[in-house]
């Protein structure tokens, strides 16, 4: 098979089997469904690997090539076509090897759902379980088609199919009004960061008249000190505006402050789709996309220091937020936003391998605790509050292990995956010389102290202490199927082992001649110098304060939750008004209720009061009924029905006429 075919088979093995699924899940039956979907996604996860290492072990030159030109308008074309390089190889495999485990996972998982299409609906459409199916390898397909792309006219065609499917998706059980909320929500916030995405490219179009990303990265420099005009009398410069614009977008996929809000919502979805959005497609486009166009970035601090500050705001902020949840769902939610945020500050010190590292082994211990989530969910009959649970260890041994590696891993203890790739950031950032970078790093290491904190407080209700569900759950409690735990192991060992890729990766040349760093912004090259391997990495650490806040924030969560519950009481009472801030989210649901959701009805109102009822209703349509009825009035006047006075009538209006003439006749001599 030609390198080309290959390419092509990545992202079409899901795609064929998701219209398989979709178009015929009635005559394959359940198992056809999954069974065609599941050999789809590990094809393409294969063929990730035999690209990984291609590119990435045997030195091969990147792929750039066209697949199919849709359009040539002014000598631009806007076509379908592959870039293939280290960047692109490695998220191929991160997003086929979660998204497979995810299916293996469903089979488990969806067994007893039973929301089916309406009643009315067509005969031959498929069940929930084969929609799902379906939905999530056209969610593989929409992803794969997002980091192979090497133009952005492909890049904004999978940009926007994962923000349908995960609309699809996370209003799954559509007959749940919060379900359906949270999907509109989804879509709408999403609408706002791409409407910014769009300029952007739009931008880029403008002035680079091109949509290729080799061709505008080569141009890119003499761009550099452009400025345009956007409001009288004020300068902009280029890249600047670009680069902002295209992060908007970024905001809004990969969920920072304050395009944020659609993201915990989304855990109305069934529990395999929350672990795909927040481990391996949805929430990490934007950061890949960022790491894709660091040539651009690179020439803008203004943007760079944008990007890092966003992102720390997001990483400790949405960190308070998991501290207060009881739905275990939300907490792992919530420390996805938190763990975006270190990634989004890694992109704003040009720390970029490091930020895509993190993407990495975070989509390996995310995906683990959110299928870990799912086994405990399935276990205690769809409770989610873990205030319910507890003691579940003796039950469930293998969800446990698995849930405490990836716990350790995302509280970036020693020797898991987590460590090495946040500690590598808090690093970068403490080696950063742009402005505020200082005040960011101390922002970093208080995440670092709030992470290990809600998720332990997790950890220890969930699994340790008294038992608090009702007698009959616990007499029923066991371990969930192997379709569900086997995902959970094989998800585990790379949320242990991916750390120690971080020799190539960071500190080697895995990135050279992909990801873009002007010399004066590489804090990496300088870590690097001192990187002396893992081991190393981790005794030098041992000299930062990293380790300690991780480690205070555990034995926090232990005394606080499992010896001393009265003191989260009493914490809750005295500071009611800080929980309440925290519990309502700092009120950015109500802020975008009021002022843009009411905002947005209150404009309808005053369009419909003035526009509909006075202008349309009252002018146009109700005014020229009015002045007929006038005009019929008068008219009705003269309709008397005798003959002598339509007689005088016509001889009134012959002498008008005849002294008309006249006065004409008169004018003319």
């Amino acid at each position: 098979m030609s390198l080309e075919n290959m390419l092509l088979a990545i992202p079409l093995a899901p795609l064929i089997g998701a219209i398989i699924a979709g178009l015929f899940g009635r005559q394959i039956g359940r198992a056809g469904a999954h069974t065609v979907t599941i050999l789809g996604v590990g094809v393409a996860f294969v063929l990730s690997v035999v690209m990984l290492k291609r590119f990435a072990i045997d030195g091969s030159e990147p792929f750039n090539g066209s697949v199919y030109t849709w359009l040539v308008s002014d000598g631009v074309k806007f076509e379908i076509g592959f870039l293939v390089d280290n960047l692109t190889a490695l998220m191929m495999t991160v997003v086929t090897f979660v998204s497979l485990m995810v299916h293996i996972y469903t089979i488990g998982y969806m067994a007893d759902d039973d929301h089916n299409w309406p009643a009315h609906s067509k005969a031959g459409a498929p069940s929930s379980y084969q929609r799902f199916f379906s939905y999530i390898a056209l969610f593989t397909f929409s992803m794969l088609m997002l980091v192979m792309s090497n133009n952005f006219l492909q890049l904004f065609f999978g940009w926007e199919a994962v923000g349908l499917v995960s609309y699809l998706l996370i209003g799954f059980w559509y007959t749940r009004p919060t379900a359906i909320y949270a999907n509109l929500k989804a879509f709408l916030v999403n609408r706002v960061g791409d409407f910014g995405f769009l300029l952007g490219i739009g931008a880029i179009y403008a002035f680079f008249n091109s949509m290729d990303y080799a061709t505008v990265f080569a141009a890119a420099p003499a761009m550099a000190d452009t400025t345009i005009e956007i409001f009288s009398g004020t300068e902009w410069s280029l890249m600047t505006l670009i680069c902002i614009l295209l992060f908007i977008g970024a905001m809004g996929k990969s969920a920072q402050v304050p395009l944020h809000v659609w993201l915990p919502d989304s855990m109305e979805g069934p529990t395999p789709i929350s672990a795909l959005i927040h481990a391996a497609t949805m929430v990490t486009a934007g950061i890949f996309m960022v790491a894709r166009m660091s040539p651009l970035f690179e020439m803008s601090t203004t943007a760079l220091v944008f990007v890092m500050i966003i992102g720390a705001i997001t990483a400790l902020f949405m960190g308070f937020l998991g501290i207060v949840q009881n739905d275990i769902k939300r907490v792992v939610a919530y420390s996805t936003l938190s763990q975006l945020g270190y990634m989004t500050v890694a992109l704003g010190v040009s720390a970029y391998a490091a930020g895509i590292f993190h993407l990495m082994t975070h989509a390996f211990f995310k995906a683990l605790l959110f299928l870990g989530a799912g086994s405990v969910i399935i276990a205690m009959h769809h409770d989610q509050d873990i205030r319910n649970m507890g003691g579940l260890r003796k039950y469930m041994p293998i969800t446990w292990i698995t849930s405490l590696i990836g716990s350790l891993a995302l509280i970036g203890t020693p020797f898991f995956a987590g460590f090495y790739s946040k500690d590598t950031i808090i690093e970068a950032v403490h080696h950063s010389q742009l402005p505020y970078a200082g005040l960011v790093y101390w922002m970093v290491l208080a995440g670092v102290f709030i992470t290990a904190l809600y998720s332990f407080r997790m950890y220890f209700l969930v699994f340790h202490g008294k038992p608090r569900m009702d007698d009959h759950t616990r007499e029923h409690l066991h371990e969930t199927p192997w379709v569900v735990t086997v995902p959970l192991i094989l998800l585990a060992i790379p949320s242990v082992l991916s750390g120690y890729l971080i020799d190539p990766v960071v500190f080697g040349d895995y990135f050279n001649g992909v990801i873009h760093v002007n010399p004066e912004n590489d804090v990496l090259s300088g870590i690097g110098e001192h990187y002396h391997g893992p081991v190393s990495f981790v005794l030098h650490a041992f000299g930062g304060p990293a380790i300690y806040l991780a480690i205070a924030g555990v034995v926090m969560a232990w005394y606080i939750y499992m010896k001393q519950p009265d003191i989260a009481d009493n914490i809750r009472q005295r500071f009611r008004g800080i929980y309440q801030l925290l519990i309502n989210k700092y009120y950015a649901d109500e802020f975008n209720d009021f002022v843009f959701a009411g905002g947005a009805r209150g404009v309808g109102r005053l369009l419909w009061k003035i526009g509909d009822s006075v202008i349309i209703d009252g002018l146009i349509v109700n005014g020229s009924a009015k002045l007929v009825g006038w005009v019929s009035g008068i008219v009705r006047n003269i309709q008397t029905g005798y003959l002598y006075h339509y007689a005088f009538s016509m001889i009134i209006g012959l002498l008008l006429l005849l002294g008309w003439f006249v006065f004409l006749s008169g004018g003319a001599a």
